[in-house]
Formats: C-alpha cells, structure tokens, sequence
C-alpha cells in the first residue's frame, strides 16, 4: 500500500542542491530547482551513479560520472550517454517537511 513518508525538511533541501534520502526500500534524491522540490531515483539509468552527487540546472539534473541529464519533471533522458528515464516520486510539502509517496 503507498503512503506518503516525511524524509526531509525545506532547509535541507536550498536552491539549486539537491540531497539523498531514502523512504520504503528507495535510494531518492530530493532537488530543488528554483524553489520547486522534485524527486527522483537517486541512479542514473546509463550506470548506476548517484545522482546526488550530480549538477543542478534549470530544470534538469547532471549526473556527475558522465554528464547525463535527466528532466526534473519526468525523469526523462535528455542527453547521453543515457537512454533511459529514471523513476520520479511524488511529493507533497506539509508544514515545511518534504513528504515522497512510497
């Protein structure tokens, strides 16, 4: 059954960083584009690096091995080497605290 689960607060999370967490077995990264949290598989699809350790950009994120980025939004792959989106998550805010449904 799915359930949301809290796994940060706001200020964990500034502008333009992101941060791993984890919630129901998942490895996520929360990142926060613009003020926007999204989440996300922390794996990128080419092979498996964290994406918390990538680059944010306006809308994407930058996996740090080898430069791919993936859509904030949808996960989808934007450039190579990878093909293939990674999973995302949906959040909610609830008084400041960064809820993922798992």
């Amino acid at each position: 059954m799915l359930g949301y689960v809290r796994v940060a607060s706001l200020k964990d999370v500034p502008p333009g960083k992101c941060l791993a967490v984890e919630a129901g077995g998942n490895k996520i990264v929360l990142v926060n584009s613009g003020g926007t949290i999204y989440a996300l598989e922390d794996s990128c699809s080419h092979l498996g690096a964290p994406l918390s350790l990538g680059f944010v950009a306006k809308g994407s994120i930058a996996c740090e091995w080898h430069g791919a980025c993936f859509d904030l939004k949808t996960g989808e792959a934007q450039s190579a080497p990878a093909t293939e989106p990674v999973p995302v998550f949906e959040i909610r805010i609830v008084n400041d605290e960064i809820e993922v449904l798992v």
